[in-house]
């Protein structure tokens, strides 16, 4: 008997994904036990209805997945009753193969045969006429974000909403979990003189929010033009959650995101890309660890001093494989969550900025200044290099924090 390929992925021939778990839609997998529903899986309970007749482009990564674990590139691809003719691919790739900062570029997918294009630092009128080249009619938006305004995909999100709108086009985002929950926003806002692409607009460094409701957010606020916007909620969500609470399988949104926890202190941790010390990248604990060559047991007894809350950190050595100190083993700390509920990962960054520089003479920023458009302003480190204290520094932001949060409450979609 011959199958073609588009056959084989709708009998759940992919990589045996049918042994995984039932098939998306099926009695079995219907009675299956559930957390979170995502987007696609509401869209897909309700028919694709939202898709019909419309020439679809699916912006997404190696976390448009499935809860087992085949990819929605693959499942559409199959889907009689919805025309997906293209692919878009971020940072890091549409399948995942490259490291931060770099792409997949323009390719044929192998698997499906669909054209991939690449998204990656393209923005305005270059972004739209990719989508124009593409013939879609309606672009769709499935990423798993990390919660932190530095995080690019969330931008990402951002520069394709505003081509859409440019090219015409319909723009459906599919929502997926915050893994950080969505208590509050928390950290500095951005100001607009530090635009870039880790940070386009004025949100909280912390935002608090899942992608759909930044979707929201963005074309209420900041597009100069309003795109054609749809969102599929979430079902079963709640803003208490973490992802554990999801049900959902983690998969690594990008190569330095290997687990929930490494999301967990990154929205603090990463301000730590603006210095000289390595931020765990090469480690398997990558954003959890820290350090430099010379930093000994002081800095994490300096840190644990502090007294933040949910927090305690341990005197750490380490040797990364590759970015800063590559194959050196070099000193610091390794950042201990004890209690999620109570943790202000931002907070907690501040904290560990001021103590390095107090316990490292040669503790320095980067030379691109890099930590003020992570930091979303001049303001921490001047207030660092200045010798603050860490409640000085948190204080410093509060009355813009307070504004966005006023201003993030009208956008948000769960209780």
């Amino acid at each position: 008997m011959n199958l073609s390929r588009r056959g084989l992925l709708a009998a759940g021939g992919l990589a045996g994904a049918g042994a995984l778990a039932p098939a998306l839609g099926s009695p079995a997998a219907a009675a299956a036990p559930r957390g979170t529903r995502t987007g696609f899986e509401v869209l897909a309970e309700d028919g694709y209805r939202l898709l019909a007749g419309r020439t679809v482009g699916l912006v997404t990564n190696p976390t448009g997945v499935t809860r087992d674990l085949r990819h929605l590139v693959d499942v559409l691809h199959a889907e009689p009753r919805v025309r997906l003719t293209a692919v878009f691919g971020p940072e890091h790739g549409f399948r995942g193969t490259a490291q931060a900062g770099g792409s997949e570029g323009k390719s044929t997918d192998p698997a499906t045969g669909l054209p991939v294009y690449d998204t990656y630092l393209k923005s305005g009128q270059d972004l739209a006429d990719v989508f124009t080249a593409s013939g879609v009619d309606t672009v769709v938006f499935d990423i798993q974000d990390a919660g932190a305004r530095f995080y690019t995909y969330i931008w990402t999100l951002y520069d394709c909403m505003e081509a859409a709108a440019l090219a015409g086009k319909r723009f459906v985002v599919l929502d997926r979990p915050n893994p950080l929950g969505g208590r509050e926003a928390y950290g500095p806002v951005l100001h607009k003189e530090f635009a870039s692409f880790v940070g386009r607009e004025p949100i909280a460094q912390q935002h608090g929010m899942t992608v759909a409701e930044l979707a929201g957010l963005f074309n209420g606020e900041f597009l100069a033009k309003p795109v054609r916007l749809e969102t599929v909620r979430m079902r079963g969500w709640r803003r208490t959650d973490f992802y554990e609470a999801s049900g959902l399988p983690w998969v690594p949104p990008s190569p330095n995101m290997p687990t929930p926890d490494t999301a967990l202190v990154y929205p603090g941790t990463c301000l730590f890309e603006g210095t000289t010390l390595s931020e765990g990248r090469g480690t398997t604990r990558p954003f959890e660890l820290l350090g430099a060559k010379g930093i000994d047991a002081r800095w994490a007894a300096e840190a644990n001093a502090l007294g933040l809350p949910g927090v305690r950190f341990r005197e750490a050595y380490f040797a990364p494989s590759f970015s800063k100190f590559t194959g050196e083993t070099i000193g610091g700390v390794q950042a201990h969550v004890t209690d999620r509920e109570v943790f202000d990962p931002v907070r907690t960054g501040i904290g560990l900025l001021v103590t390095a520089k107090k316990v490292w003479p040669d503790f320095a920023w980067r030379e691109d200044l890099a930590i003020d458009r992570l930091s979303g302003s001049a303001t921490v480190r001047e207030m660092v290099d200045a010798g603050a204290s860490t409640e000085a520094i948190t204080a410093a932001w509060q009355t813009e924090l307070e504004r966005f949060r006023r201003t993030r409450r009208k956008y948000l979609l769960y209780r």
